[in-house]
């Protein structure tokens, strides 16, 4: 956590459960038969749905108002904050799903790791683990830890309706990576040394961000979230085969540990071109795609079985409205055919990206594949 350390307000009883036995699967509610969720399910669906990563946020100038003055990890631990963000982008550009405001590192500061996030820099861990005694700091995380993501994801299930909303979290390799180097980095060295040179701490340090991953999401589908999606931002940094040895383990316990509850599961990575299947089988519902690999490529790669997501160069966006229409018919053209596909960017939206074309991308894709 951070700021004063402790959730704001009481927690308040979720909207909906869901049965945690291995058994068990998500109760329905009014987001079952969104677009949204149908095409993770891989089900006909109306018109391709449309969701952005880091729409919550960023180019958003009602977001910048009113995270004036209030640190990232602060903003994250406010439910109301935390919803009134989550739902700024689902007003403005009429998206089939809302994504959870949040970051992957908060999980880490809830129990207790030493962090924060530097304006222009990202995160930044103050004392890296690097040793085996270091993995002591990362203790099992308690859902009372992160209570005020129980009191937001229930404000938000009410006030979304049949609007599913997208809990996430960061997967265990990126966590790692971030942990090891002590923040973001080009190259890895500090991580790879680790996965190279002591295999066992590694698999070590990987299990337990696994179990704290889990229950980051156990959180979020349990307080109400209709899917989850696992970011491992820096898994294209490594080879197909360090990948499958030394990372796929943990990121399919993480997908394990959610499946009793019947949400789908999405998987996404940047610069993963050459992970696709490896991801796929990681144990994901959906796949992502960065904008490097056609959709329709991408879905050979991983497979069938599986749906698809993706994946507009966020760069196109600065490019006239004609030619966005025109790259993302050609995401739409790739993706025709295909068991399911949910429209996204190739990855997060950028900074300074201007929000109407956020809103005319979805209203063109909307209309663009109702007609198809």
């Amino acid at each position: 956590m951070s700021g004063n350390d402790r959730p704001t307000g009481k927690p308040i009883q979720p909207t909906q459960t869901h049965d945690a036995a291995p058994s068990g699967a998500a109760a329905p509610n009014a987001a079952h038969d969104s677009a949204f969720l149908r095409a993770c399910r891989r089900e006909p669906v109306p018109h391709t749905p449309v969701w952005f990563m880091r729409q919550a946020g960023r180019s958003l100038p009602e977001y910048r108002k009113v995270r004036e003055g209030i640190g990232m990890l602060d903003s994250c631990t406010r439910p109301d904050l935390v919803a009134e963000i989550t739902l700024q982008p689902v007003r403005r550009h009429k998206v089939d799903a809302a994504v959870y405001y949040s970051d992957i590192v908060v999980p880490l500061k809830a129990i207790g790791v030493d962090l924060d996030i530097k304006p222009g820099v990202g995160p930044v861990v103050e004392k890296p683990i690097r040793c085996r005694a270091d993995l002591e700091r990362l203790r099992p995380l308690d859902p009372e830890d992160v209570a005020y993501v129980t009191e937001a994801v229930g404000i938000l299930t009410r006030e979304l309706g049949p609007t599913p909303l997208i809990g996430f979290a960061g997967a265990p390799f990126t966590l790692a990576s971030y942990l090891v180097e002590g923040g973001p980095s080009k190259n890895h060295e500090h991580t790879k040394a680790l996965m190279y040179g002591d295999p066992e701490l590694w698999a070590e340090l990987l299990d337990r961000l696994a179990g704290i991953t889990a229950a980051f999401l156990k959180v979020q589908i349990e307080a109400g979230a209709s899917a989850v999606q696992l970011f491992d931002s820096w898994a294209g940094a490594l080879a197909p085969e360090d990948y499958r040895r030394s990372v796929l383990p943990a990121s399919a316990k993480v997908f394990e540990a959610v499946a009793p509850y019947g949400v789908p599961r999405i998987h996404f990575g940047v610069g993963t071109g050459e992970l696709l299947r490896l991801m796929g089988e990681a144990g994901a519902d959906v796949v992502g795609a960065d904008w490097r690999v056609p959709v329709d490529e991408a879905a050979r790669r991983v497979g069938p079985g599986k749906a698809i997501q993706g994946n507009l160069d966020p760069a196109v966006l600065f490019a006239p409205r004609g030619a966005v229409e025109r790259a993302a018919g050609r995401v739409l053209e790739a993706a025709r055919g295909l068991e399911g596909h949910i429209f996204n960017l190739g990855h997060g939206v950028l900074p300074d990206t201007d929000p109407q074309a956020l809103t005319d991308l979805v209203s063109y894709v909307h209309e663009a594949s109702a007609r198809a």
